[in-house]
């Protein structure tokens, strides 16, 4: 019986590289052994997650997302809630691709990326679940972490990677703290904290560096707690974050955990909503629990 690929792409990902490229992906699907079609995302919410949520209900074996982080998330959350998951193979064509980064996936020549299929080497990653919603690179709140969402999409078509640096300028003086209470295996933190990040993979926002010991298959996550909302400690460590060094701070929490139970001390909070970020895009907002789901989703990697 012949497996099925469906390749799902956004066609103004990466200045439209995707739809230059879409009969070449196809054929390489071909060459791969699959009966191989496409769906071109459209403007309507969750087209991305819709179509892969039907065509995993529909038995394709294997679904290529051809996008950025934000896409990749999508087709994620489409699959992920199936008791039979299909493989996902990505190719990556948005600002930071970040996960294809961590998969060792060619990330300037998409029919490169795409060839992997054909070589056959696919990897079960671990995917997070926050709330109602699955992430597969990193889920964070607090300050600077809306950094991602709050780049209007036409700067990132202009100006790539440097719009994200102009946003983050803007933002940074409005560094604040949060009084929370972070529950995880090892233990309570209850208290004040500017930012948190809970890691899937080592790369964020194209640092390699920020969650150091990451693992992509153990059923745990990076969890990195930043106390200090003092904008000089934060330029650290972000300087010591380039080698891995920043863990060692005092102002860092730094340890592994299967889940994360995230809640808001401060009455005040029932005013002012705080947003949880999942791979670069708003995913609700807390308090908020979190859980690793090991080796859920098998993909293609390099």
């Amino acid at each position: 019986m012949t497996k099925r690929a469906r390749l799902i792409y956004n066609p103004v990902s990466g200045h439209e590289q995707n739809i230059r490229n879409v009969a070449s992906i196809l054929d390489i699907l071909e060459q791969a052994g699959y009966e191989a079609s496409a769906f071109r995302t459209t403007a309507e919410p969750f087209s991305a997650q819709t179509e892969a949520n039907r065509a995993g209900k529909d038995g394709f074996e294997l679904i290529v997302g051809a996008g950025g982080d934000g896409t990749i998330n999508e087709i994620v959350n489409g699959i992920a809630p199936l008791d039979h998951r299909p493989q996902m193979a990505v190719i990556p064509s948005g600002t930071t691709n970040d996960f294809a980064r961590a998969l060792k996936i060619p990330r300037d020549d998409l029919v490169a990326a795409a060839r992997l299929v054909l070589q056959g080497k696919t990897r079960k990653m671990d995917i997070g679940k926050a709330g109602d919603k699955y992430f597969m690179n990193i889920a964070a709140s607090g300050s600077l972490t809306e950094l991602t969402y709050g780049v209007p999409s036409e700067w990132k078509s202009i100006l790539g990677y440097t719009a994200y640096l102009l946003k983050g300028a803007e933002m940074f003086p409005k560094i604040s703290n949060n009084k929370m209470r972070l529950t995880y295996d090892k233990g309570v933190y209850e208290g004040d904290l500017s930012m948190f990040f809970l890691g899937m993979t080592n790369s964020i926002g194209g640092w390699e560096q920020v969650m150091p010991d990451a693992q992509l298959s153990d059923g745990l996550f990076q969890l990195i707690v930043v106390k200090t909302s003092n904008p000089i400690d934060i330029l650290r460590l972000m300087a010591m974050a380039i080698n891995g060094n920043h863990v060692k701070d005092p102002n860092i929490i730094y340890t592994k955990t299967r889940s994360l139970k995230v809640e808001l001390l401060d009455s005040s909070y029932s005013k002012k909503k705080i947003a949880v970020n999942l791979d670069g895009d708003i995913g609700g907002y807390l308090p908020m629990s979190f859980t690793n789901l090991q080796q859920h989703i098998e993909f293609f990697v390099g």
